[in-house]
């Protein structure tokens, strides 16, 4: 691994809502936002940290993303509703939905919420772990701009449409998963060439539809959908749920993160399934409980000292964090001390550690 910076996660917070700030953010907005992308970085998945703020400023900077969000409720039936994000910050609209679908989930059983016009809202993680603190399973698609290839193609068409399911897991916490439908997050073939590493083969494809390890190729190429045709298949259908159903963008109507001169227009569905509904939220803990302990009791295999549970790792990488440090590529605290001398807002000193 490239060299390593450690930093203090508190001071990337406060820096980063500065800077969303200055850009015309409102503060607690900022901070939504800065806290998810740190978490990101807390959770191991530098590829949706912090590595993304100088993307967002870029398009914020352009115009292509609004910093007051102010959505707009075209559909309110009940358990479902439907929010025109009018091009807001993901993240904003990604709390919107979560807390509309609990909320419903709550008076219903079911909370269904399609949001169109949105932008990038980080890790998903970060949205659905709010429907098990509430009593909820819950699920959030959205899709992206395009990543992939469909089956038998070699000119991306599809994002990689990433989608999360968590549930209440008892003395366990919450059981998360969080996944694109790619062999990995384009934001790990990023984070590669910013720590100048070669991509492991089997991940991309070059434009011209040759396998290669160079992130640049990968970028201006393809990446491999997870599974072969599976995970084109359920890029597809989450597609659907995310950007047809909602009356937002799809396929090429997506625009990334990092296209600091068009339009988000993405589109999320988040589903919250009140538990009280179905059985006692006690009842349901201890079945979760269960589950989890006979799948971490199973035989181990050669190589593994341990099974994990969805969502188990990434906690402990957060603890593990919060004990040492957060340590970031150097390249990528490089982009951040570009941007805090654009804005004019110093970062905290942080530490160098080469080779970690």
């Amino acid at each position: 691994m490239g060299d390593q910076v450690r930093v203090e996660p508190h001071d990337m917070i406060s820096f980063s809502t500065a800077a969303l700030e200055h850009y015309g953010v409102p503060r607690p907005d900022a901070e939504l936002v800065a806290r998810s992308l740190v978490q990101a970085d807390l959770w191991g998945h530098q590829s949706h940290g912090l590595l993304r703020l100088p993307w967002y400023a870029a398009r914020l900077a352009s115009g292509v993303m609004s910093p007051a969000t102010e959505p707009v409720m075209l559909v309110d039936a009940g358990s479902v509703a439907v929010i025109d994000g009018c091009q807001g910050v993901g993240q904003v609209l990604a709390l919107r939905a979560a807390q509309e679908a609990i909320d419903r989930a709550q008076r219903f059983g079911v909370g269904v919420v399609g949001v169109r016009n949105s932008n990038h809202f980080g890790m998903a993680r970060y949205f659905t772990q709010l429907g098990p603190r509430a009593g909820c399973v819950s699920f959030l698609s959205t899709n992206a701009s395009p990543a992939i290839a469909p089956w038998g193609g070699r000119h991306k068409a599809l994002g990689n449409n990433p989608w999360s399911i968590a549930a209440p897991a008892g003395r366990y916490g919450i059981a998360v998963m969080d996944l694109a439908n790619t062999v990995v997050a384009r934001g790990k073939i990023y984070l590669a060439h910013q720590n100048g590493l070669p991509l492991p083969e089997g991940w991309a494809i070059t434009a011209d539809g040759h396998p290669t390890t160079d992130p640049l190729e990968a970028i201006a190429g393809t990446i491999l959908p997870m599974g072969g045709p599976k995970g084109y298949v359920i890029s597809f259908m989450m597609d659907v749920l995310s950007g047809v159903l909602t009356g937002s963008g799809f396929a090429g109507g997506v625009s990334g993160p990092y296209q600091p001169e068009l339009k988000g227009c993405a589109g999320h569905l988040y589903l919250a399934l009140n538990v009280t509904t179905f059985m006692l939220l006690q009842e349901f803990d201890r079945r979760m409980e269960q589950l989890i302990e006979q799948i971490k009791s199973a035989p181990l295999a050669a190589g593994f000292d341990e099974i994990y549970f969805p969502g188990e790792l990434e906690d402990r990488n957060a603890a593990r964090a919060e004990r040492d440090g957060l340590f970031l590529p150097q390249k990528t605290m490089d982009d951040l001390m570009g941007l805090a001398t654009l804005v004019g807002i110093p970062i905290a000193a942080a530490r160098d550690l080469p080779g970690r």
